[in-house]
């Protein structure tokens, strides 16, 4: 258990350049949010349901952030300031998470389903993002401030808006698409051009034909239309 609760204070020590010290580690909400979902989540698989749902609701009181005691919190969760911090019951959050305050992780269905997100590992959510229903965050995605998110997002991928739309697709990114996008911005180098047949000696050209008088313009334009 202690050696949970050390990686739990290494982890703000290095995702926070905030921190200047272990002890000053020890007064962040966020922290204090995890470790208490930690005894609450215990409670609620041993069926105290009702003393586990004490615990979450009096540390939503003192932190801001409420962590339903049924969610699933993989190791290394950081909740950054942590006010306004929602967690739903069949949310599942992966290792390494990063969670900023105002993040919430909302259900869309009334039955006792699974309804809230599954967060990867590795990922980011912004400041005020909101999360809804049983989508998947996938690994190293980062989620933009404010953003609503209804639908998958892919791995490494980069979210922002409302609805949230993909601004850096991250791992769907392929090489055959970099490539298109490299020869339009290079113009026609490299294209498959062939070089212009010089005219033979028996072929006929304007200049053994002397000077072509231009055609007259049409009678609609008139002479007033030339410049």
């Amino acid at each position: 258990m202690f050696d949970r609760l050390r990686e739990d204070v290494r982890t703000v020590r290095e995702t926070d350049p905030a921190a200047k010290s272990n002890a000053e580690v020890l007064l962040y909400a966020g922290l204090h949010a995890v470790w208490a979902y930690r005894l609450a989540h215990w409670l609620w698989t041993q069926n105290f349901h009702f003393v586990a749902r004490l615990v979450s609701q009096l540390t939503r009181f003192l932190t801001g952030v409420e962590i339903h005691p049924g969610a699933a919190l993989g190791r290394r969760v950081f909740v950054d300031h942590g006010m306004g911090v929602v967690v739903g019951e069949t949310a599942e959050i992966g290792d390494d998470v990063t969670m900023y305050h105002g993040v919430t992780l909302g259900g869309d269905d009334p039955r006792p389903v699974k309804r809230h997100p599954t967060v990867g590992d590795r990922v980011t959510l912004g400041a005020n993002s909101t999360l809804v229903g049983d989508i998947t965050i996938g690994d190293d995605a980062s989620v933009g401030a404010g953003a609503v998110v209804v639908d998958d997002v892919p791995p490494g991928a980069t979210v922002v808006g409302n609805p949230a739309n993909v601004v850096d697709g991250g791992d769907d990114t392929g090489d055959g698409e970099r490539a298109e996008s490299g020869a339009a911005i290079h113009g026609s180098e490299g294209a498959n051009t062939e070089p212009e047949t010089a005219p033979t000696d028996g072929d006929t050209t304007e200049d053994d034909e002397g000077p072509t008088t231009p055609p007259e313009p049409p009678a609609c334009c008139g002479a007033a239309g030339a410049s």
